[in-house]
């Protein structure tokens, strides 16, 4: 299998371990490309299948193997730059190398510990696709439907300091829409626990205009009363968050 890694003779060795190459380069899910190719990278570098300054397979044969364009996988490779995880080099053995010093995990242990997050990715899971396919099946009033849209603008409108305040404030109003006051108060702890998970993690803008437009296909499908819809809008883009989380603090 070739790997794409360079031919230099000095340096790259091939990636380690050509199973796990498979297994993490393999097609990614259409719906959150950028995360789910985010979260890919992270695993390979993080779990040693590019090791610390080896060159990660080139860019048509990652595209290839991934199943994503090339622009969505430089946006990818820009965002673990950004992060510290890996570098750009130009020349005959250029390429994207795994930095010789990763970031350490900035949260704390109880929110790295695998456990700790899938417990909280599952309620979060239960609760978010819920509260929407709930929402679109009430007769909504004119004042729930005028909260609804006025939360998405202040979200789709957010700069990035206030993006993380606007949007949970988005997914809140989808619960209290349901008219459910226990779910309304069960997401909002949830979201407290998500929030703490996401503070540790870089603000990529690629994921915020996609997640703009999840919430617009999440807010419309239940204005329109199509709870299927609905839960479907929800359901990718809370993996899509899922995906960056697991990729950076796993």
């Amino acid at each position: 299998m070739s790997t794409g890694l360079g031919r230099d003779p000095r340096a790259v060795p091939a990636v380690a371990g050509a199973s796990a190459g498979d297994a993490l380069f393999r097609p990614v899910r259409a719906g959150n490309a950028f995360e789910e190719t985010v979260e890919r990278l992270l695993q390979a570098v993080r779990l040693g299948v590019v090791g610390a300054g080896e060159r990660l397979p080139s860019e048509r044969e990652l595209a290839e193997r991934l199943g994503v364009s090339r622009v969505t996988l430089r946006e990818a490779i820009r965002a673990l730059a950004d992060a510290g995880y890996v570098e750009s080099r130009r020349g005959r053995y250029g390429g994207t190398f795994v930095k010789e010093s990763l970031p350490a995990p900035r949260a704390a242990g109880r929110l790295t510990d695998p456990g700790a997050l899938e417990d909280t990715l599952g309620l979060r899971y239960v609760l978010e696709t819920g509260a929407a396919e709930l929402a679109a099946s009430r007769s909504l009033s004119p004042a729930d439907r005028r909260h609804l849209t006025a939360t998405l603008a202040e979200a789709c409108t957010a700069d990035v300091s206030d993006y993380r305040r606007r949007d949970s404030r988005l997914h809140l109003a989808i619960a209290e829409v349901t008219g459910s006051a226990s779910l309304t108060s069960a997401l909002a702890d949830v979201r407290m626990r998500v929030n703490e998970l996401l503070d540790e993690i870089p603000l990529l803008e690629p994921n915020l205009d996609h997640s703009n437009a999840q919430h617009e296909a999440v807010v419309e499908a239940i204005l329109a009363g199509d709870s299927a819809a609905a839960r479907s809008a929800m359901t990718e883009h809370v993996e899509g968050t899922a995906s960056l989380l697991r990729g950076f603090l796993q």
